[in-house]
């Protein structure tokens, strides 16, 4: 028997449904609010797309500016697998 989820109980779901809370190094480019993954991933695509910072000759490839170099430990470019995995170290519940 499933049983309904009670809206504002905490933990928010599960998986990508899951609000996590953004570093403060994170915050400036998908803000400080509680959210989940997914919206947190399309913020920071839609970041990297309003600054141009896909590289343009390797689309999979995302050149940092100075916001993305905290998250990204320092490297001026990453690909967009590595970033996913950069941006989660950057997120906790």
């Amino acid at each position: 028997m499933a049983t309904a989820k009670t809206p504002g109980a905490k933990g928010g779901g599960k998986g990508l449904a899951a609000e996590v809370k953004p570093s403060a190094d994170l915050a400036p480019i998908v803000g400080d609010k509680p959210m989940p993954r997914s919206e947190i991933t399309k913020k920071v695509w839609d970041y990297i797309k309003a600054h141009g910072l896909q590289d343009q000759h390797n689309k999979r490839m995302i050149n940092a500016d100075d916001n993305l170099l905290k998250i990204f430990n320092g490297k001026k470019q990453v690909s967009m697998f590595e970033m996913t995995a950069l941006v989660n170290k950057h997120l906790s519940s």
